[in-house]
């Protein structure tokens, strides 16, 4: 933390050979690693329960209005999100570097999330509601995306430059168990049975609400280790090196202070900047795989409602294990070698989804199944490259403009998957053209895949 950000004699992933620990730091050490990883799972029904099998599927049904109305409301609410995290993201991130205030906005804004969570109890199953509903799902995945911005940048203190492979892998893992853990619990106390747990029924959306709140309780409880465990270092390890760093001017400034940084990086890190560019691309295919997986399944291979949550169960039970699986390969090849070989397979399978359409829900399993035990690897082993060339005291920014790009082109995947739909349609006719759209995922990662050519291994810790 104490190197200059436009230090140009530092050389990105070759860190000196660390002392030896004593039993003591290595106890804080592993302590402080449990406390990072716990966050994730922490956090997790955010994504898992309201964005992706819950709340986002409770938002667009024929409650809040026709098809059309809600889907297109929907998509706007989400691409709005995405320019607001774009531009947030780096900003807060430097910000909070400079400050030495890391933990504390992290802390603040999970908190905002557990309130903005319970807050989606408010939304009825009413027209009227539609609005509220997709503010406050908007507002809610600007902060989520914002504090695993602040939550990236953190790898670097937590573990040793041997081991960011697998503790990147753990946190992954441990939030695909947090997501299965969750969604389990919601689909037993409220979506299946028909009176669920304290008498809640599904009228008026009431056990999608009150689910609502069981996240909101959730994501207090299980990142208070984090905040526990984690603290930011004293004000005085932080130089104040003039007006920016004064609270009215620091964000405002921020700005500023970021296109000095991209300037620097272009200048002295290239190679972070070229790699951003390649994840952005394949990040938005994996994203593809599961925003549509639940469509698909339903649409094409016929799947029920609560066919689509066991899905999405097994998926985060699969997904979760490799995750934790390929963060020791990651440490033993390499996060570069572990992107590469999950976008290889990640394309088959969904090569193979489209080929295979017409053969109903087993094949859906079988290669879905495949497919989720590679997102999560890619996912984590890109956190972890970025980790390993990231220069010390640049996390915040780089992390940052690593959450920026991510939704730069975060477009990619639903226009191409709508586009190839409606390819398909033009050529078969019908309304039975769903599974078309993989394809369009499938180019999307490829483009990712094509774009990791230029990439390079990141330097091994301790070589020469």
């Amino acid at each position: 933390m104490s190197s200059e950000h436009g230090d140009a004699g530092l050389r990105a992933g070759e860190p000196p050979a660390p002392a030896a620990e004593s039993p003591q730091q290595h106890k804080a050490r592993r302590r402080r690693m449990i406390g990072w990883a716990m966050w994730d799972p922490g956090t997790q029904p955010y994504a898992s329960v309201i964005t992706t099998f819950v709340f986002s599927v409770y938002i667009v049904s024929d409650s809040f209005g026709s098809n059309d109305l809600t889907s297109t409301g929907l998509s706007w609410t989400m691409a709005l999100a995405g320019l607001l995290i774009a531009l947030l993201a780096p900003v807060v991130g430097q910000w909070a570097d400079r400050r030495g205030r890391r933990i504390g906005a992290l802390k603040w804004l999970t908190w905002a999330l557990a309130l903005l969570a319970g807050s989606l109890f408010f939304v009825q199953a009413r027209a009227s509601y539609l609005a509220l509903g997709l503010i406050l799902l908007g507002i809610g995945t600007v902060v989520s995306d914002v504090a695993s911005a602040l939550y990236n940048g953190l790898l670097d203190d937590v573990a040793e430059p041997s081991t960011v492979g697998r503790i990147s892998g753990l946190g992954w893992g441990l939030g695909y168990v947090g997501g299965i853990v969750a969604l389990l619990v919601i689909y037993i106390g409220w979506i299946k049975p028909t009176i669920g747990w304290f008498g809640v029924t599904s009228t008026n959306g009431m056990s999608i609400r009150v689910s609502m709140i069981f996240c909101a309780v959730w994501i207090l409880l299980l990142t208070l280790p984090t905040f526990i465990i984690l603290r930011d270092p004293p004000r005085a390890a932080f130089a104040r090196g003039g007006p920016d760093d004064d609270a009215p001017h620091g964000l405002r400034h921020s700005y500023a202070e970021l296109g000095r940084s991209i300037a620097r990086m272009w200048r002295h890190h290239r190679p972070i900047l070229i790699f951003l560019i390649a994840s952005a691309l394949f990040r938005d295919g994996l994203n593809g795989v599961f925003q549509f997986g639940g469509a698909i399944a339903k649409q094409t291979f016929g799947f029920t409602s609560s066919g689509v949550l066991i899905f999405g169960i097994a998926a985060n039970l699969i997904a979760g294990v490799a995750t934790m699986g390929f963060g020791l390969l990651d440490d033993r090849i390499g996060p570069r070698k572990v992107i590469n070989l999950s976008l290889v397979l990640l394309i088959v399978c969904g090569a193979l989804v489209f080929v295979l359409h017409a053969g109903g829900q087993m094949v859906f399993w079988v290669v879905g199944m495949v497919m989720c035990a590679f997102v999560g690897p890619a996912q984590s082993a890109s956190r972890s490259y970025l980790a390993r060339v990231c220069p010390p005291g640049m996390e915040g920014e780089v992390f940052g403009l690593y959450a920026t790009t991510g939704k730069a082109v975060s477009f990619l995947s639903p226009l191409l998957f709508g586009v190839f739909i409606t390819v398909g349609h033009a050529i078969n006719g019908g309304d039975s053209n769903q599974y078309w759209g993989i394809l369009g995922i499938v180019a999307v990662l490829l483009g990712g895949l094509v774009a990791m050519i230029p990439v390079k291994d990141p330097a091994r810790p301790g070589a020469e």
